[in-house]
């Protein structure tokens, strides 16, 4: 897979906006969207356009169908949830955009039976994403409570190759390393030294790198290094350290 070929087109879909449009009017924030019939069409909508945007691995797309992204925003996001735009999860804390989704995965160009480490689990979407798509995932957040919630909410769905823990991203998971794959949900300013070390040869990590504005990168490992490419510029979340903050939200 060339990620040169994944740049983005830059078209949006009408029709599922005014279909998206029709649906906050009709249905009340309260109700349970998973009693409602059009959600699986709602998220075939969903990927059909992230489809038109250059994204083409068909498990990636059957994996984005398959999750109730609805189910991992408040309840008062959840109208919007199949729109292709980011949701507010609160404490400065948001679930990305399904295409940004779709596209770092398919980026991590996944086996069935590789072993990935996911620095930001947020709500556990993007989690969920990975879990239909490689063996096992393991996934850290810095938000003790965010941590809590998402493990809950991935073993309420059924995601049973998943574990979670709160920590500090940088540090990685090193008991559990090497893994065939690393992601970052977050930027940080520079690459961590100890996410490459936990990376085995041949891998692939898929992260947002800068401050204020980043590049999207795929970095593969090397017995000689690392060789990396930039893919798209992306305004991601900054990466937090430990020290720099409560894992507390307040």
């Amino acid at each position: 897979m060339n990620p040169k070929s994944l740049r983005p087109k830059i078209l949006r879909s009408a029709s599922l906006a005014a279909l998206l449009a029709v649906m906050a009017i009709t249905l009340p924030a309260a109700k349970s969207l998973a009693q409602d019939e059009s959600l699986p069409d709602l998220r075939r909508s969903m990927v059909d356009e992230i489809r038109t945007r250059g994204v083409a691995d068909s498990r990636v797309l059957d994996a984005m169908v398959a999750v109730p992204r609805h189910d991992f925003v408040p309840a008062s996001q959840r109208p919007k949830a199949y729109e292709d735009s980011t949701l507010s999860l609160g404490h400065g804390q948001t679930v990305y955009q399904p295409y940004i989704v779709a596209l770092m995965t398919e980026l991590l160009d996944l086996g069935p039976s590789d072993k990935v480490l996911e620095i930001g689990t947020g709500s556990g979407y993007h989690t969920a994403v990975l879990s239909r798509v490689a063996g096992r995932v393991y996934s850290m957040e810095i938000i003790e409570q965010f941590a809590r919630d998402a493990r809950r909410r991935l073993d309420r769905l059924g995601y049973n190759n998943v574990e979670v823990r709160a920590g500090d991203g940088y540090q990685g998971w090193p008991e559990a390393a090497p893994f065939d794959a690393i992601i970052l949900t977050a930027a940080p300013p520079e690459l961590p030294q100890s996410l490459v070390d936990q990376l085995r040869v041949g891998g692939k990590m898929v992260a947002p790198v800068g401050e204020f504005f980043q590049d999207l990168r795929v970095i593969k490992k090397t017995r000689d290094g690392i060789e990396t490419e930039s893919v798209i510029p992306v305004r991601l979340q900054p990466m937090e350290r430990q020290e720099n903050r409560s894992l507390v939200p307040p």
